[in-house]
């Protein structure tokens, strides 16, 4: 590979999550912005998109000294809506939102153009696709009117698009502005995810599925076309995990170039004095509301655990996050107390005025609340999986309980009604987490628990918990990461292996936990960006010689096509 090749001089990342705190690649790209900003100083772009047309988005800071004169030239000559700033994470990295609904009377034009290039077949697209393909788009343009106004024609220019919603962006890109190296990263395939969301064995017969096939049988054609064609013609295909790098060769028909795994940056998590000060704030607050909810005193030594993620209910694991409690609280080796929290966001109907109420004013509640294992309402609540299966299980919450489970079903973005505290606020104060997913191509949850010094149990069926295994670690939960065998068929032996590690730790003292926060911050310190960063430095290199060698051919054809014309004359 040609060494000069190697660094992009220009480098453009965009996602539906730039500025826009919806999931788990949120983390990924502010995260990573710190460290790419360190590298490419601010020659690296974030694109994302405007969603707020009267107000900013809280973390996005304008800055007027930027891009001035492109700015004007792409508004008024290229007919772009953006604006331009930065965002508000650690290395404040550039970042341009874009309005994309302009464009939207161009989507029947994206579509056809999309089958003529690529065979990206949208027959069946729905309004949540065409609004996701018109964002990549409008993308694709924002990178066209930068390159082309800054006549980039001859620089090192790298573009990457994260997930399938990103996909026509990236091939607009191939097609208009081909010296450009496009890089496409899946996180987890449309496909793979869905199979494992209708209860069917991903794993055991991964070797048997077509994705063709399956995409079909699960009404998701359009949506699996683009990501395989996406996949199929840029220059570098990358994941985020050996897990999911096999899903992608066997549905997507594509073996990633690269597994570039996801790292954390350290200057999220405070240290020192203000450590322990917001760990003490994070501790007293979850026990107050649980005391108020419950009706009963919580013991300050209680164990405080808890799981979290997206509202998949096997996905995920809160099937047997539930499970594994209820073998749990029946252990009679359990003596100590034990909340286990699960902070997944549900249908949330409103903050309960009764919970409201006794946290606000410090009221005395001396019995349980109705309904004790939620603190919000929800709409259609006899309807939620998640409570239904904890009545069923016959949890009770009353103070004779040794176990007591309570449902967090809000976003914790700090005006939640009840907590009023941020999700990482609240982590600090845990005394061990459990991700027992079934299908997570990486897990940024358990990494970023080890990082806030909190030990964590997950399964090897999560890219992190893979990465673990296979770096020597996870064997024992004292040790700060605990990987469980995860199959199709073990479902038992796994809630089994969560309720002995959960128990292992209720015997620790004071002093035992502490050293185990320090092993979790030193296994945490193998994950940090500075190290994996190297995996997409490589992905540039990949996606800069294949776009190299792949003009090149074109030139030469070219050239071939010039000569075989004039020689016919």
């Amino acid at each position: 590979m040609n060494k000069v090749l190697k660094t992009p001089e220009y480098l453009f990342e965009s996602s539906w999550e730039v500025c826009n705190k919806v999931g788990g690649i949120y983390t990924v790209l502010s995260t990573k912005a710190k460290t790419l900003q360190k590298i490419y100083p601010d020659r690296i772009i974030f694109i994302g998109p405007d969603l707020h047309k009267q107000e900013k988005p809280s973390d996005f800071l304008e800055d007027d000294t930027l891009f001035g004169e492109w700015v004007n030239h792409a508004i008024l000559k290229d007919h772009l809506n953006i604006k331009k700033g930065r965002w508000n994470v650690p290395g404040k990295p550039v970042v341009i939102l874009v309005d994309y609904t302009p464009f939207s009377n161009l989507v029947n034009d994206l579509f056809y153009h999309m089958w003529d290039w690529f065979k990206v077949d949208s027959l069946s697209a729905y309004d949540d696709y065409k609004e996701s393909c018109i964002f990549a788009y409008a993308v694709g343009r924002v990178i066209e009117s930068f390159y082309t106004f800054h006549q980039l024609e001859n620089r090192k220019v790298v573009a990457l698009f994260n997930e399938w919603m990103l996909g026509m962006g990236a091939l607009y890109i191939k097609k208009q502005l081909p010296a450009i190296a496009t890089l496409f990263t899946t996180h987890a395939t449309s496909v793979g995810r869905s199979i494992a969301g209708n209860n069917k064995p991903l794993y055991s017969d991964m070797e048997k599925y077509s994705g063709d096939r399956m995409a079909k049988e699960l009404n998701m054609d359009a949506k699996h076309s683009l990501e395989k064609q996406t996949a199929a013609h840029v220059d570098c295909f990358t994941t985020v995990s050996g897990i999911t790098a096999q899903e992608c060769k066997q549905l997507l028909e594509k073996e990633p170039h690269v597994v570039t795994l996801n790292g954390f940056e350290r200057n999220f998590v405070p240290t020192g004095e203000e450590y322990t000060r917001k760990r003490e704030k994070a501790r007293s607050r979850l026990i107050y509301v649980a005391e108020k909810l419950l009706g009963c005193p919580i013991h300050p030594n209680s164990i405080l655990l808890s799981t979290g993620g997206r509202y998949e209910y096997r996905n995920k694991g809160i099937d047997v996050f539930i499970d594994a409690m209820d073998k749990l609280r029946n252990m009679q080796q359990l003596t100590r107390s034990v909340i286990a929290f699960i902070m997944v966001p549900a249908w949330v109907r409103d903050v309960r005025s009764d919970l409201k109420y006794a946290v606000d004013n410090n009221y005395p509640v001396k019995t349980p609340m109705q309904m004790p294992f939620s603190t919000h309402w929800l709409n259609h609540m006899e309807e939620d999986r998640i409570l239904d299966y904890i009545t069923r299980k016959g949890f009770t919450n009353e103070a004779s309980e040794n176990l007591k489970i309570i449902f967090v079903p809000c976003y914790l973005t700090g005006n939640d009604g009840i907590f009023n505290t941020s999700y990482y606020d609240l982590l600090i104060g845990m005394d061990l987490t459990v991700y027992p997913s079934y299908y997570e191509p990486w897990g940024y949850t358990p990494l970023e628990s080890i990082a806030f010094g909190i030990p964590t149990v997950t399964t090897d069926l999560a890219g992190f918990g893979l990465w673990a295994k296979e770096e020597g670690i996870g064997n024992d939960i004292t040790q700060g990461v605990r990987t469980v065998h995860r199959t199709d068929y073990n479902y038992s032996d796994v809630t089994q292996e969560i309720a002995q590690s959960v128990l292992r730790l209720c015997t620790e003292k004071k002093a035992g936990l502490a050293a185990i926060r320090k092993r979790c911050y030193n296994l945490a310190s193998l994950a940090e960006w500075n190290k994996f960063i190297a995996y997409y430095q490589t992905a540039y290199s990949i996606a800069l010689h294949n776009a190299h060698e792949r003009n090149e051919k074109e030139q030469q054809k070219s050239v071939d096509n010039t000569i075989f014309a004039a020689q016919q004359k």
